[in-house]
């Protein structure tokens, strides 16, 4: 028990650690691509901070919509779209090659999918069953049921609600044979 709570801990540091610094990089990049392009600088934070955590609350809007069996069509193109914002912000200030364009989006691929991961673990919680199936009973054999008695309810006839319809035109149909006479 106590591997798994260390395990988890470290994973939650690493979580953070990832996070923090990507996080950071990626705000810090649409912060300075915005003010580079003539916004006053707490709108170039307000850009960073619409631009990266609407990636994250469109993750866990995806989430909760695939829980209550929602479609999630519409959220997801919103979530392509904020995270090619963020990915188009690392890579405009990058140096123009192959691996100053990776080098710079590293920060925000690093955060989408570290938001990816986590959004896509199962939540744990008081809810959820437990991964160990309960052991099943053996099945009733025929000698241990008694036999299942039926009952018949009648059911009261109702009156049609709505107005009748008019009757249907039947379409007659005529068999012809090979040499076309009618039969």
């Amino acid at each position: 028990m106590t591997r798994i709570r260390m395990e988890s801990a470290a994973r939650l540091l690493i979580l953070l650690a990832i996070g923090g610094m990507a996080g950071a990089a990626a705000f810090t990049h649409v912060h300075d691509l915005t003010v580079a392009h003539g916004q006053p600088n707490w709108i170039g934070w307000a850009n960073a901070v619409a631009v990266e955590l609407m990636a994250i609350y469109l993750g866990l809007e995806i989430r909760a919509r695939r829980r209550a069996g929602r479609p999630v069509g519409f959220v997801a193109a919103l979530l392509t779209g904020f995270a090619l914002l963020s990915l188009a912000a690392q890579v405009a200030e990058a140096e123009a090659s192959v691996w100053g364009w990776t080098v710079a989006a590293v920060p925000s691929l690093a955060f989408l999918a570290l938001v990816k991961v986590v959004l896509s673990t199962p939540s744990t919680g008081p809810a959820q069953e437990s991964p160990v199936p309960a052991p099943e009973e053996p099945a009733p054999t025929s000698s241990d049921t008694e036999p299942e008695q039926m009952v018949f309810v009648p059911v009261p006839e109702t009156t049609p609600t709505a107005p009748e319809r008019p009757a249907l035109r039947t379409l007659q149909l005529a068999r012809v044979d090979v040499a076309g006479d009618r039969v």
